[in-house]
């Protein structure tokens, strides 16, 4: 059959394009409504930008943790078979196998909140009331020795004050165009003439075969 056997068909097509419907975004899906927009849009920016209200102490956060969060990560933090270890590992970021956790690692205690909100519990994820997310983040941060005192009040008002051991630890990255940390074009090949060296070698890592 010719392709041109159905001109009805075709003005039928051009009409639809035409019509707002088509015209704006092809006539599929709708807008977002502001329910949709706010359980999306639930991130917290390092300056506390998005918290919302509430408050908690460590007190509280305790009894909270000790049933929402031991069973994976410990009474203390400590870590349960190979769930994350959240407490100590100070000093040990320059080691071989440091240990990352919110009181060595972490640089905003922001971070915290907002992945404790966002993910936890595990496999219960956002069942969580807003005043039991901060009474959590004041017991974790309480464990860590970043707030020492376990009635304070954690709250969006109070998250300012919070100063993380390594908050000093990380590099802005204000590359205007998310390329390159190097000035200038980079270099692709011939860049040293200095000879090669093995460093180190896989089976550090567990990774090359015996015998290799």
């Amino acid at each position: 059959m010719s392709k041109w056997a159905e001109p009805g068909v075709a003005a039928l097509v051009i009409i639809a394009l035409a019509t707002p419907a088509f015209a704006e975004g092809y006539g599929l899906g709708r807008p977002a409504t502001d329910a949709e927009i706010a359980a999306w849009d639930i991130d917290i920016r390092p300056d506390g930008q998005g918290l919302p209200e509430g408050q908690g102490t460590p007190l509280e956060g305790e009894e909270i943790y000790a049933g929402q969060c031991a069973v994976c990560h410990g009474d203390f933090g400590e870590g349960v078979d190979r769930w994350p270890i959240l407490v100590g590992g100070f000093d040990t970021l320059t080691e071989d196998r440091p240990v990352k956790t919110i009181g060595s690692y972490w640089p905003f205690a922001s971070t915290v909140w907002d992945y404790v909100h966002r993910a936890m519990p595990f496999g219960e994820a956002q069942s969580l009331s807003d005043d039991e997310v901060y009474a959590i983040v004041a017991y974790l941060l309480y464990m860590n020795d970043i707030i020492e005192d376990e009635e304070a009040v954690l709250s969006r008002e109070t998250f300012a004050d919070v100063e993380m051991p390594n908050a000093d630890g990380f590099i802005p990255d204000d590359r205007p165009d998310m390329a390159t940390l190097q000035q200038g074009e980079p270099c692709m090949r011939d860049c040293t003439d200095a000879p090669l060296k093995v460093i180190m070698r896989a089976r550090v890592l567990d990774v090359t075969p015996e015998g290799e």
